[in-house]
């Protein structure tokens, strides 16, 4: 089946479709609402199960030349700062994995998918934003703000959590809030204090907690500092707060939490949403990735690798000559849904393993960090196409 696939977003997913679906012969165009391309200040983690089909997609090599191999995974004690748990990651997460743990900034991410789908003729339609999706059985028109529209035989809402596509599929819904906000930046490695010797790097409090990890080939450390919070509710990624903001909040982390957090210039900051898992993803002719399928808390690190695992999967449906459209679509959405789902719950789930009161109930949690490793293998060691290729009829 070749068809005509109007792709609504170009972040990760979005990107990541349109290399894949034009890699199988799809005629795509990718739309989206903002004016520019901007440089997102925030990092995003690619695990093993992300980095593998990205390999496969033939990115992988430009994304370790952006990227930091995370060599390491540690725990430290918010007041002291003292290391209490390490395991090693690099050669010994690819040995395992088939793949490396990737730190990158999210604008050289998108940097190295824009310029691969530039390389085949592509150009993603900027300022473009979508408000109304109109479908046929004989396909699907997509109106946009400025009055023009497009048609296809295929769209895919690859347009996040506020997805003008999620509605036209599953009808209005309501955010979740998690009662936390996050404060987001990167600093220069040599601005905090041990910078060169992190990987993947947590520093668990009684009710907030940062991720910390190199980008950019370890020349800026990414900080994600999360802490309860009822009062602020803005969930856009692009809210500013400020670095004296922050330092506050974190009020008897060590010295190298607070230098960190005060030595960042441009200060992120955004409330902590997610939503109930859907019913359907998919219409007749209209579907859902990423972050409009699925949008989780960040607790499991997944939200970028889900999206690339939806890539994969509708990819493949899509690329069968057998099926129609719909029957592809159907397929792509019993395949991904379980699996989405599991790791949407259990982001929430995960949260409450961090905000754990200091004494016995901390202690706990930390001895259960020696079993790590075998905890997210399940997450990290799957295989979409292996899934794929046991599940297909003999």
């Amino acid at each position: 089946m070749t068809s005509r696939v109007v792709v609504i977003g170009s972040g990760i997913g979005g990107l990541t479709a349109a290399i894949a679906l034009r890699a199988e012969g799809h005629e795509v165009e990718v739309y989206d609402q903002a004016a520019t391309f901007g440089a997102i200040g925030s990092g995003v983690s690619l695990g093993a199960n992300g980095t593998r089909l990205m390999d496969r997609l033939g990115l992988g090599p430009a994304l370790r030349e952006v990227g930091s191999d995370l060599q390491r995974i540690q725990f430290h004690e918010w007041r002291t700062g003292e290391l209490f748990y390490e395991h090693p990651m690099g050669d010994w997460y690819t040995d395992r994995f088939g793949a490396p743990f990737l730190g990158l900034h999210r604008a050289d991410l998108q940097q190295v998918l824009l310029d691969a789908f530039r390389a085949g003729g592509g150009e993603v339609q900027l300022g473009r934003r979508c408000v109304t999706v109109d479908e046929t059985p004989d396909g699907v028109d997509v109106t946009f703000a400025d009055g023009s529209t497009t048609h296809a035989d295929l769209v895919i809402g690859a347009d996040g959590v506020r997805s003008t596509v999620r509605r036209h599929v599953a009808g209005p819904d309501e955010p979740v809030f998690a009662g936390m906000s996050c404060f987001r930046g990167l600093v220069p490695v040599d601005r905090v204090p041990g910078g060169d010797r992190m990987g993947l790097t947590f520093f668990l409090g009684p009710v907030s907690h940062l991720v910390v990890y190199p980008v950019r080939r370890g020349e800026l450390i990414n900080f994600v500092a999360y802490t309860r919070d009822e009062a602020w509710t803005d969930e856009s990624w692009s809210a500013k707060g400020d670095a004296s903001q922050a330092v506050a909040a974190f009020e008897g982390f060590n010295d190298t939490v607070l230098a960190m957090l005060g030595a960042v210039e441009d200060t992120g900051r955004w409330a902590l949403f997610d939503r109930e898992p859907l019913r359907q993803w998919s219409t007749g002719r209209v579907t859902l990735l990423g972050d409009a399928a699925h949008p989780m808390l960040p607790h499991a690190g997944q939200g970028s690798n889900q999206a690339v695992e939806d890539v994969a999967v509708l990819a493949h449906f899509l690329g069968q000559p057998d099926l129609t459209v719909a029957q592809a679509l159907a397929a792509y959405e019993a395949v991904r849904k379980p699996r989405a789902r599991q790791l949407q719950l259990g982001s929430r789930g995960n949260a409450k393993c961090f905000q754990v009161p200091d004494g016995p109930e901390a202690q706990a949690r930390n001895e259960r960090l020696a079993n790590l490793p075998d905890m997210v293998s399940w997450i990290h060691s799957y295989d979409v196409h292996a899934e794929l290729r046991a599940a297909a009829p003999a």
